[in-house]
């Protein structure tokens, strides 16, 4: 494996070819060069963590090419594989600064459990993939352990991934998080949107802040403008700059499964970059608006502040921010009270924040 640049000068080191599964030492691009004692590490600290996820559908042992997961094709009949995959971006760079390994991690797995739960799917197993420009075992155990915590809380297992070394792309302390995750629905349950109709309500649930999306300008605004230190508490937020910022990203999946369960849905979205403006359209069929009323619920004090601060448009900010609602449920007119009253069993705060209509225009529309 490729060390760090030698202070005396010498060579520069070889860049680390990724393993082809994470359960093993990286290895040098040079098979000859043995794995130093930090991956030898990391890599022991992975499998076990990564075991505690594993379930009776999970047929592979750490370690192998590939992993493999058994369907259960009595409970998915006429199955349909889901897939999604994501990175945490700018987020990342703040868990770094904050020791915050295992949150940026979790969120990384909830935000991938939200897209394909959105589907009407349910969570199989979910792959990573971790680079950095050097390993070091202690960082990847608390990421390792983030990742299989919120695929425990999912359900999931952790199958595989692969962890590279590449001093020549990132400096020693930064790391590259990415996941990929598969699901399974049934061909009859799946939701994509045809069910839904003029008329229909627009049923929001609360995010926890910014989740993963708008962190590039929201630093800009908050550290390189206002000058706020991390560690500062501000009143406008309520809280220090830093946990205001890294509250993580909910999972969504139990609220999607009671109201599939219910059956009172006819679709949801999931309210990721691009916010409200951008996401409702991806659910809704042709010819239809989503007509939001801005004046049934307050954006949390995280998203005002940036707002004055950065002096942006409203426009810009339901553009960029989830504005405080995390995910969007469409649901048929006669069946809302059902499904608000299984939500509140659930202590789960809902918001009817607009209806569908049928109208020519934006496909979502502010007043």
């Amino acid at each position: 494996m490729a060390k760090s640049t030698p202070r005396d000068g010498g060579p520069a080191p070889r860049e680390a070819e990724p393993t082809p599964d994470r359960h093993r030492a990286p290895r040098s691009e040079d098979a000859s060069v043995p794995p130093t004692d930090r991956h030898i590490l990391a890599a022991d600290r992975i499998k076990g963590l990564a075991r505690r996820t594993f379930n009776k559908h999970v047929l592979s042992e750490i370690g192998g090419f590939a992993g493999l997961f058994a369907l259960d094709a009595d409970r998915f009949p006429d199955p349909v594989l889901v897939a999604s995959t994501d990175g945490v971006g700018s987020k990342l760079q703040l868990a770094a600064q904050l020791g915050l390994h295992a949150s940026v991690a979790a969120d990384l797995v909830n935000h991938c459990v939200n897209d394909v739960a959105v589907q009407g799917a349910t969570p199989l197993f979910f792959l990573d993939y971790f680079a950095a420009g050097l390993l070091n075992p202690d960082v990847v155990q608390q990421v390792i352990s983030g990742l299989v915590d919120a695929c425990r809380a999912n359900g999931c297992a952790l199958l595989g991934g692969e962890t590279a070394e590449t001093p020549s792309l990132y400096a020693p302390h930064d790391y590259e998080l990415a996941g990929f995750l598969t699901g399974v629905v049934s061909r009859p349950r799946l939701l994509a949107g045809d069910a839904i109709r003029d008329g229909d309500f627009l049923l929001a649930l609360p995010s926890n802040g910014l989740h993963t999306s708008g962190y590039s300008l929201a630093q800009q605004i908050l550290i390189t403008e206002a000058r706020y230190r991390l560690d500062q508490y501000v009143n406008e937020l309520g809280d220090k700059v830093g946990a205001a910022l890294m509250r993580p990203h909910r999972s969504y999946l139990s609220p999607i499964r009671k109201l599939i369960q219910a059956e009172v849905v006819s679709g949801f979205a999931h309210i990721t970059g691009g916010g409200l403006t951008e996401n409702l359209p991806r659910i809704l069929p042709r010819g239809l608006t989503a007509q939001i009323d801005l004046s049934t619920w307050d954006p949390p004090p995280l998203f005002t502040h940036l707002q004055r601060l950065g002096k942006l448009e409203t426009d810009e900010m339901f553009r960029t921010f989830n504005m405080g609602i995390g995910m969007v449920a469409i649901i048929p007119a006669d069946l809302l009270k059902k499904a608000r009253l299984t939500l509140t069993r659930m202590n789960e705060r809902s918001i009817v924040i607009g209806r569908v209509h049928r109208k020519a225009g934006p496909r979502v529309a502010y007043s």
